[in-house]
């Protein structure tokens, strides 16, 4: 079965169950779950019951697509991730993406859990993603007939929403969230950094450093499908004075910062 094919049989099976129209994607990063709580939800599909999906293997991922309704719109939301460190390659760990804009999504929307490198940004704080710099090795757009599904030339020039940004940030400086705006870099992990790499990534002027994400928004690109991303700092990345990383703590402060989050995923919701 050609990966159209398979595609075309996951959205047949998703649509068959009643998900249909979806506006507004969301993908849901690491102790980031409990935006779930605020959609009227209409259906849940576990990810190993979804034909051709991969299935979530991370302990804090849930691994379920959530369809309902959020701020007077219907919305789809990835509840678990996929990530290369899992195994998985780049074709799969965009799966959902293309899955939920064959549904029709005219809007992505993406969190994750990210660390600090900028000195200046602070563990639980938020933080706008206005570029990223791609150092997990691969891309998503790097398969034969890959073509077939757009454009693999896909122009970076702008790969977050400036419009999305936009309203983001006013949205932000209204409800009086500190909001930081930045750089993004993706590593493969799973393994944290040495000293040595996060020194690296501060020459390379990254704000913020994590796994996932890229590979996202690099076939949202291909798709023209418009998307905004921000990143939960959850750890503070400093070569000069690093401390042994707790996963437990990082979930925490996850879980700490996520109402923000909420909110801002919430208003800009209604107004796209």
């Amino acid at each position: 079965m050609s990966k159209q094919q398979q595609l075309q049989q996951t959205i047949a099976f998703l649509t068959s169950k009643g998900i249909t129209n979806p506006e507004i994607g969301i993908v849901l990063g690491t102790g980031l779950g409990k935006l779930v709580d605020e959609i009227t939800i209409e259906k849940e599909v576990a990810y190993a019951d979804i034909p051709n999906f991969p299935v979530a293997t991370v302990e804090f991922h849930s691994g379920k697509l959530i369809y309902g309704e959020l701020s007077g719109k219907k919305v789809i939301v990835m509840s678990g991730r996929f990530h290369l460190y899992e195994g998985y390659n780049a074709w799969e760990v965009t799966y959902g993406i293309r899955t939920l804009h064959g549904l029709g999504i005219k809007n992505l929307l993406i969190s994750n859990a990210a660390g600090a490198i900028n000195l200046s940004y602070k563990k639980g704080d938020l933080m706008l993603i206005e570029d990223h710099i791609n150092l997990q090795g691969t891309s998503p757009l790097a398969f034969q007939g890959a073509n077939k599904f757009g454009n693999i030339f896909a122009d970076m020039l702008e790969p977050y929403s400036k419009e999305l940004n936009a309203k983001i940030s006013t949205i932000a400086k209204e409800q009086n969230i500190l909001l930081h705006k930045g750089v993004y870099t993706s590593v493969l992990g799973p393994q944290l950094e040495t000293r040595a790499e996060y020194r690296m990534l501060q020459i390379f002027e990254t704000d913020a450093v994590g796994m996932s994400t890229v590979p996202e928004v690099i076939v949202a690109k291909q798709l023209n499908l418009p998307c905004a991303a921000i990143s939960v700092l959850t750890d503070e990345c400093d070569p000069k004075n690093l401390q042994p990383v707790d996963i437990a703590e990082i979930i925490a402060i996850a879980g700490e910062a996520e109402p923000k989050m909420i909110t801002l995923f919430k208003e800009v919701i209604k107004v796209i």
